[in-house]
C-alpha cells in the first residue's frame, strides 16, 4: 500500500475547480476572471484554492481575477511563489485582503518589490495584520515606482510584520535601516543581497530572534565591527552566516570567515542563547574551536557545518540532540538537503556525498529519495544538481529497491527524470543516468507517468548515441513503452517515420553482423508493438524498405525462435491490413512462411505467427494475386499444421482487440483461415480468461462463434474449439455475477 496514501477529498475538490475554472467563471472587461456564483469559502479552503493554482501554475492575471471576490474567497496565508503577476492584477486581486501572510518568492510578470509593499500597505487592515512576507529573488526597484508617480512606503509602514525575507534581492543599506525599525521583526533574511553594513540590526537588537545572512559579499566590515553586532543582538537565537562553498576567489569572505573563527574561540557571553548556528563553507575552522563553542552552549540544538572540513569531528558522536549538516554520515548529508533546498551551491555539495554513501545501498530509502527529488525540483535549470541527483535516483531505486518505495514518489521521481531529460537534452551523462534509472522493469510496468512523453525523449537520445550498452538500455524502454501507450498516443507515435528508420536501423545494424542480443530483441519487439492495429506504422514499415529487411532476418535466423517469432508478429500485424495485403503477395516470402507453418520441427510459437500471416492472406479470394494452387495448399496446410499444435502454458501473445479476427470467423470462411482464428482466440483465454472473456463479449465476438458453432458446414474441428471457448466466456460470466452479488451493499 502507498505510505503517502490517497489524495483528501478537499485535494481533489481543489484540483477540479481548477481544471474547470473556464466553466465556472465569466470574463471581466480587464480580460479576468469572475466566479459567476460562489458559496462563502471557509477561509482555509480560500488560501488552499490559491496554492493550488499556484502549484499548478495556472495562477496569472487572468485567473487571480476570482479573488478580487473578498467575501466569497477571504485569503488569510497566500502564496503566489513563481506566478507571472503584474502589479496592477496583484493590487486588484490580493491587496483588498487582511493578509497575516504572503510568500511572493520569484514571481515574473513585472511585479516588483515596492509594488508589493506599496500595495500591501494601501489597505490599512494589511497594515497591521501582515505579519510574515517573502519577497525573495524579486528586484525591489523603488525607484521605478517613484518614477511612475507612486509613493515611496517603505517596509517600515508595515508594522505588524515579524518575518521578512528578502534574500536574492537589490536590498541596500537605506532599505535595511527602515526595516530595522519595525517594532516586532523576529526573524530578516537578508541573504545574497547588496547589503554592506549590519549595524542597522542594532536598532533591533531587542527583538531580533533569527538573522540569515548567507553569503554577504557585500559587507563592507572588520570582524571586530562584525562580532559587535551580533555580540549585541540580546534576542538572537539562530544565526545564519554561512558562505558559498564554491568561492572563485580564495580571498572572498575572508573577514567573515575571520569573524566566525574569532565568534567560535571567543567569550560565551557572545550569543549565550544560541540556540542554532549555521557557517557551513565557512574555512580556517578547527574542531577545537567547535567543541569549545558547543560545550559552552547548552541550549545549541543545530549546527551547520556543510563543506567546512570539521562535520566529521568525534565529539559529535556524544551529542545525540544536536542536529548537523556536514558530509560525515548519511543523517548529515539528509540533513543538509532538508535545510538547504534553495541554495544550490549546498544541494550540489550534499547531493555528491550522498552518491557515494549510496553507491551499494541494499535498503528502502523513501525519505532520502523524496529529498533528492526535492532538490532537483528547485533547481530545474542547475545541470550541477542534476548530473549528480539523477545519478543518486539510480542508486536509491536500482535492483528491488522501487518495489519497496510509495507508487506516488515513483510517478514523481519518473516525472522529475523526464523534466530532466527535457531540460538537458545535450548532456550525455544526465542522459545516461536517467535512462539507467529508468530502465527498471518494475518502473516501466507499474509507476504510472506519462509513457508517450517518455518514449519520444528516448527515441529522440537513442538517435545520437551508439554506445552499445546504452543502445541496449534505450531501446529495452522503448519496447515496453510502445506496449503501455493508449490507443490515441500509439496513433499519434506510429505517424513519425523517424521512429520506424531508428529502429530498423538498429535490426539492420545487428543482422548485419548476425548477432543474437537483448538489444535486437527489444528492437524487433518495439517494431511489433508499433505496428500492432497501426497501418500507418505499417505503411512506414513498408516504405522504409522493412519488408526486404525482415525477409533477410527470416532466413538469416531461422534456428532462433525467439528472433522468428518477433519478425513474424509484425508481418501478422501487416497481413490484417487489407489494403497492405498486396505488399506480402511475393511468392518467395509466402512459400517460405507456408515451410514455417509445415515443419514440425519448428517452435509451435513460430507456426502459429506463420499461420496468421497466410491466415489473414488467404482469407480475401478476391486479393489473392498468386497461383490459386498455392491458396488451396496454404488453406490445407493450414488445417492439418493446427491440428497437430500442443497448448501453449507461456503467454506467448496478447491482443489490444480481436477486431481482426472478425473476418476470419466469417461462416463463408475457408475451414483453414477459421481454424486458426478460433485456435487464435482459444489460446488467449484459457491464459487470461477475464481479461479475453469480457473484450469477447464487449466487441461481439461470442455472437460470431455461436454462429460458427451452430453453422451445419462448420468443421468439426472449429465447433469443438468455438464452444470451448464459448464455455469459458459463460462460466466467467457466472463467476463474476456471483461476485457482484457477494459484494453488492445489502439493504436489511
Amino acid at each position: 500500500m502507498d505510505a503517502e496514501g490517497p489524495p483528501t477529498l478537499c485535494d481533489l475538490c481543489l484540483a477540479q475547480v481548477c481544471q474547470s475554472l473556464s466553466s465556472l467563471c465569466s470574463m471581466r472587461a480587464d480580460g479576468s476572471m469572475s466566479l459567476i456564483w460562489a458559496p462563502v469559502f471557509p477561509q482555509e479552503t480560500a488560501d488552499q484554492l490559491l496554492n493550488h493554482m499556484a502549484a499548478k501554475e495556472i495562477l496569472n492575471d487572468t485567473t487571480v481575477g476570482i479573488f478580487r471576490s473578498c467575501k466569497e474567497l477571504r485569503l488569510r496565508r497566500a502564496s503566489i511563489q513563481s506566478c507571472p503577476l503584474s502589479a496592477e492584477a496583484f493590487r486588484l486581486a490580493l491587496c483588498p485582503h487582511r493578509l497575516l501572510e504572503l510568500d511572493a518568492s520569484w514571481v515574473s510578470g513585472g511585479l516588483t518589490g515596492a509594488d508589493i509593499v506599496s500595495g500591501l500597505a494601501s489597505n490599512p487592515e494589511c497594515r497591521s495584520s501582515l505579519q510574515r512576507l517573502s519577497l525573495s529573488g524579486l528586484r525591489l526597484d523603488w525607484e521605478s515606482l517613484e518614477a511612475n508617480g507612486g509613493i515611496h512606503v517603505g517596509f517600515s509602514s508595515l508594522r505588524g510584520l515579524r518575518m521578512l525575507n528578502l534574500a536574492n534581492t537589490d536590498l541596500n543599506d537605506a532599505a535595511l535601516e527602515d526595516i530595522c525599525n519595525l517594532p516586532h521583526l523576529e526573524t530578516l533574511d537578508i541573504s545574497c543581497s547588496a547589503i554592506s553594513k549590519l549595524t542597522a540590526l542594532l536598532e533591533c537588537k531587542n527583538t531580533l530572534r533569527s538573522l540569515i545572512a548567507h553569503r554577504q559579499r557585500h559587507l563592507d566590515m572588520s570582524p571586530a565591527q562584525l562580532l559587535f553586532v551580533f555580540s549585541q543582538l540580546h534576542a538572537l537565537k539562530h544565526l545564519d552566516f554561512s558562505e558559498h562553498h564554491f568561492s572563485v576567489d580564495d580571498s572572498d569572505g575572508r573577514d567573515g570567515d575571520e569573524t566566525v573563527r574569532q565568534l567560535l574561540e571567543g567569550s560565551p557571553q557572545v550569543l549565550p542563547s544560541l540556540v542554532s548556528l549555521d557557517i557551513s563553507g565557512r574555512k580556517r575552522i578547527s574542531e577545537a574551536a567547535i567543541r569549545s563553542f558547543v560545550e559552552s552552549r547548552s541550549g545549541l540544538v543545530f549546527l551547520g557545518l556543510l563543506a567546512t572540513g570539521v562535520s566529521s569531528c568525534d565529539f559529535f558522536s556524544t551529542q545525540k540532540s544536536l542536529k548537523v549538516t556536514g558530509e560525515a554520515d548519511e543523517n548529515q548529508v539528509c540533513e543538509a538537503l532538508r535545510r538547504y533546498r534553495d541554495r544550490e551551491c549546498f544541494i550540489r555539495e550534499a547531493l555528491v556525498h550522498l552518491y557515494s554513501l549510496t553507491t551499494d545501498t541494499d535498503k528502502p530509502q523513501p525519505d532520502v529519495l523524496k529529498l533528492v527529488v526535492s532538490g532537483m525540483q528547485r533547481h530545474p535549470t542547475s545541470l550541477h544538481i542534476h548530473l549528480v541527483a539523477t545519478a543518486c535516483v539510480f542508486n536509491l531505486t536500482t535492483q528491488d529497491l522501487a518495489q519497496a518505495m510509495p507508487i506516488s514518489l515513483l510517478s514523481s521521481t519518473v516525472t522529475q527524470l523526464l523534466n530532466t531529460m527535457k531540460n538537458f537534452p545535450n548532456h550525455q551523462q544526465v542522459q545516461k543516468n536517467c535512462l539507467l534509472a529508468l530502465c527498471s522493469d518494475y518502473i516501466l510496468q507499474e509507476v504510472p507517468f506519462d509513457k508517450y512523453l517518455a518514449a519520444m525523449l528516448v527515441i529522440n537520445w537513442l538517435s545520437s548515441h551508439e554506445d552499445p550498452t546504452l543502445q541496449r538500455m534505450a531501446v529495452a524502454v522503448i519496447s515496453i513503452l510502445v506496449a503501455k501507450l493508449s490507443t490515441e498516443e500509439m496513433a499519434q507515435f506510429s505517424k513519425d517515420i523517424f521512429i520506424m528508420k531508428q529502429l530498423l536501423a538498429i535490426v539492420q545494424q545487428k543482422a548485419m553482423v548476425g548477432v543474437v542480443d537483448s538489444t535486437l530483441k527489444f528492437a524487433l519487439s518495439a517494431l511489433w508493438n508499433l505496428t500492432d492495429e497501426m497501418p500507418v506504422a505499417a505503411r512506414n514499415f513498408i516504405e522504409c524498405r522493412g519488408l526486404e529487411l525482415y525477409e533477410e532476418v527470416l532466413e538469416s535466423y531461422y534456428t532462433e525462435p525467439s528472433i522468428q517469432q518477433k519478425v513474424l508478429g509484425l508481418l501478422n500485424n501487416i497481413a490484417e491490413v487489407e489494403e497492405l495485403q498486396a505488399d506480402l503477395m511475393e511468392e518467395d516470402i509466402l512459400e517460405h512462411i507456408l515451410s514455417l507453418l509445415q515443419d514440425s520441427q519448428v517452435d509451435v510459437g513460430v507456426r502459429y505467427f506463420a499461420g496468421g500471416i497466410l491466415a489473414h492472406l488467404a482469407s480475401r479470394p478476391d486479393a489473392w494475386t498468386l497461383e490459386n494452387e498455392l491458396r488451396s495448399t496454404v488453406l490445407k496446410q493450414l488445417h492439418d499444421s493446427i491440428m497437430t499444435w500442443t497448448h501453449l502454458e507461456r503467454e506467448m501473445v496478447s491482443y489490444r482487440s480481436f477486431h481482426p479476427f472478425c473476418p476470419l470467423l466469417q461462416t463463408c470462411q475457408p475451414a483453414g483461415v477459421q481454424l486458426w482464428a478460433v485456435w487464435a482466440i482459444h489460446l488467449v483465454c484459457t491464459q487470461n480468461t477475464s481479461h479475453y472473456s469480457s473484450m469477447l463479449e464487449k466487441e461481439g465476438l461470442t455472437e460470431l462463434l455461436k454462429a460458427l458453432a451452430a453453422h451445419p458446414s462448420t468443421h468439426s474441428d472449429i465447433k469443438g474449439l468455438s464452444d470451448s471457448v464459448l464455455s469459458m466466456v459463460e462460466q466467467h460470466q457466472i463467476h463474476a455475477g456471483a461476485f457482484n452479488n457477494q459484494t453488492a451493499p445489502q439493504c436489511s
